[in-house]
């Protein structure tokens, strides 16, 4: 059986603490990202963005077109 390597950092979640007070939480295997004000917050819109990220559905950008 394998056994999980703890500084494998390929997988699982990072998160960033901003300067606005914000926390982004990055999946670290396909380098989607969302913020919120608490991790659970940011957890939660990560996995909305992941949900968008692996459907067929429309592209998520920044909105700066």
């Amino acid at each position: 059986m394998p056994s999980a390597n703890r500084n494998d950092r390929s997988e699982g979640v990072e998160f960033i603490h901003e300067d606005d007070g914000r926390i982004t939480a990055v999946d670290l295997e396909t380098g989607v990202a969302s913020y919120g004000d608490t991790k659970p917050e940011a957890l939660a819109m990560l996995a909305e963005a992941l949900e968008l990220h692996e459907s067929d559905g429309e592209p998520v950008t920044d909105g700066n077109h």
